[in-house]
């Protein structure tokens, strides 16, 4: 059988990177965010955390559940 799926092969490059970096950490998780932060840290680049889109109080959010249990 043929793979008919097409592959971003920018995407397929992403995955081999983090796997590699995650690799090099054995996988641990505190290991790999350290490793990041300190990356950054060196950068000298402004990385900027912003808070989350808080919606209007009047606003009715509707759940993906909700939206899928209503089209049936």
């Amino acid at each position: 059988m043929v793979n008919d799926v097409w592959e971003d092969p920018i995407v397929s490059e992403v995955r081999t990177v983090r796997q590699s970096h995650a690799a090099k950490f054995n996988y641990d998780l505190e290991a790999i965010y350290r490793d990041l932060k300190q990356q950054e840290e060196k950068s000298g680049r402004l990385f900027v955390s912003l808070p989350p889109r808080r919606t209007k109080p009047d606003e009715e959010v509707v759940t993906a559940h909700e939206t899928l249990t209503h089209r049936m």
